[in-house]
């Protein structure tokens, strides 16, 4: 557990026996109670993991499904009746989902809101008064309030429960109402947050995660509550540029910010998610699997992985045309065309049968051997079955679509599982987050313009000439190339009112989808849920 243990000291033992502390009805002194565990400093780092672990469980799945599969960035089509999962990922290319299909963030999100109240209680009558406790409270009171905004963002108006062992059903708090317990949240955390970053606060939030996290709350803020905050957005963006902890990752290792090896030595990183494939989490999945979703079977070889990649995962043409400029490194992150092994030199060859390569070849000899380099092309073609979502099962099918490959293959581990950490907060969004809050209004501060902002970035990952103007549709693009594949596209596409524009086989064009429904699992769990406009109640 190299990286979860060294950076936040999670023994993943904890999250089950926190789970399990309320069920006593003798004194065990075995039992993790408040009584017996945590009574020291090492003890309450150990408890406040529960929460961080919570937080991974499935953060590269239901979040990133959801907020990528649900745009123009990814679609994940099936392939010969594989990943069909009863059209679990077609409805969120087509927006049609329903309560049914659960989609969106609903179940982890809720788990993480209630394993933080069960460890803020805990730790609140365990541990003395002091600077220490007033950290960690406010860490853990960060984490929840990010994990609101993860709510609030994909459904609206959702229920704040804050008392650990208030189990009653709630109603929805409206959405504005959310936005500002989120916002009251992070300002009251952040004079107690540690305002060090690096090694030891690495996958804790800092006093910089916060206002990252406001910066990225007043910039939606129109969207989510009516009333636009680019001020205020600028100002906690200048918050975290002024606290001199950070720096744009230059074009040389722009790359290396996302490779298996990446960690608190990253100078992008506000705060980032570790994975390890060593670590269990109890109750959640904790996975990262991005090399089995994205890299194609046929590159196993390639990549040295440890089994053979199912590769349903794809962009599409009308997110990839935003990578057009030769210059730029970002354009690494991705396999099209014509496939070479590591050395540039040697063809990805694959030996099938003529039927094998196509299964609609009609000629005698099907069976004959067929041997080809692979080629990623980059339309999604549903040759098979239009209505199951299906591309056909063969090589023509498995090699449609381009790759990304941004959160590098892992092939130090044994498993499916990566090393790679994931940012959440990057200082990268910090600065073109101020130009877009300029663009649309903003005061400009600190000598910066919006342009200058943007060039910043693009200074260090292209070497074609500055740019001498940007609109918010440069902005919107350069936000695409710089975030793709990080899991904050929807966002985007919302707030740049694109979100109901048409992509792929996507048609629909209704705007309450731009929130999720609530899960008809959670209303059955909690009878006091309403149902948002547009959704059957």
């Amino acid at each position: 557990m190299k990286k979860i243990l060294k950076y936040i000291g999670l023994p993943m033992l904890i999250v089950g026996s926190l789970w399990s502390c309320e069920n006593l009805d003798v004194p065990i002194t075995t039992q993790l109670t408040p009584d017996v565990f945590p009574q020291n400093s090492a003890q309450y780092i150990q408890a406040s993991g529960a929460v961080y672990t919570a937080f991974r469980g499935d953060f590269a799945f239901s979040w990133w499904w959801s907020q990528s599969l649900s745009t123009d960035e990814a679609i994940m089509p099936a392939r010969g009746g594989n990943w069909f999962d009863n059209r679990g990922y077609a409805c969120q290319h087509y927006h049609d989902w329903t309560p049914d299909n659960g989609v969106g963030p609903w179940g982890w999100a809720e788990a993480v809101i209630g394993t933080s109240n069960q460890t803020i209680s805990i730790l609140d009558k365990t541990m003395p008064s002091g600077s220490e406790k007033s950290t960690m409270i406010a860490e853990l009171k960060t984490m929840r309030a990010i994990t609101y905004f993860m709510l609030m963002d994909s459904y609206g108006g959702v229920p704040l429960d804050t008392v650990y062992g208030e189990f009653s059903s709630k109603a929805r708090s409206s959405r504005i109402e959310v936005f500002n317990f989120i916002e009251k949240e992070l300002k009251k955390a952040v004079p107690n947050l540690n305002p060090a970053s690096g090694i030891t606060t690495y996958g804790r939030p800092n006093k910089q995660t916060a206002n990252a996290m406001l910066a990225k709350l007043y910039l939606n803020a129109e969207v989510y509550t009516g009333t636009a905050r680019y001020n205020d957005c600028v100002a906690a963006c200048d918050a975290v540029i002024g606290s001199g902890l950070y720096a744009i990752e230059p074009r040389s290792s722009y790359l290396q910010m996302f490779y298996p090896n990446n960690g608190p030595q990253m100078k992008e990183f506000i705060f980032a998610v570790p994975f390890d494939p060593s670590a269990t989490t109890v109750g959640f999945n904790g996975q990262m699997y991005h090399s089995r979703y994205d890299v194609p079977r046929s590159e196993r070889a390639k990549f040295g992985l440890p089994f053979t990649p199912s590769a349903p995962r794809s962009t599409l043409p009308e997110f990839y045309a935003n990578f057009n400029d030769v210059n730029d490194i970002r354009n690494k992150q991705w396999l099209t065309g014509l496939q070479f092994m590591n050395d540039g030199v040697t063809p990805v060859m694959v030996t099938t049968t003529k039927k094998g390569y196509d299964q609609f070849y009609t000629g005698s000899d099907g069976a004959a051997s067929y041997t080809y380099q692979v080629n990623l092309t980059p339309n999604i073609v549903l040759r098979q079955n239009p209505a199951l979502f299906d591309c056909g099962d063969d090589e023509i099918a498995w090699n449609m679509g381009y790759r990304n490959i941004k959160f590098y293959p892992d092939n130090t581990s044994t498993s499916r599982n990566q090393n790679n950490d994931v940012p959440f907060l990057r200082y990268s969004d910090v600065i073109l987050m101020k130009a877009e809050a300029i663009l649309r209004g903003g005061n400009a501060t600190l000598g910066h313009t919006a342009l200058s902002l943007v060039n910043m970035v693009r200074s260090q990952r292209s070497t074609s000439a500055a740019w001498t103007s940007v609109s918010l549709e440069d902005l919107y693009k350069e936000r695409s190339r710089e975030f793709a594949w990080e899991a904050w596209h929807r966002n985007d596409m919302i707030r740049f009112g694109k979100y109901e524009g048409q992509w792929g086989f996507k048609t629909n064009t209704e705007t309450y989808r731009r929130i999720f429904p609530i899960p008809t699992y959670a209303k059955a769990l909690n009878p006091a849920l309403t149902q948002n406009p547009g959704y059957p109640q």
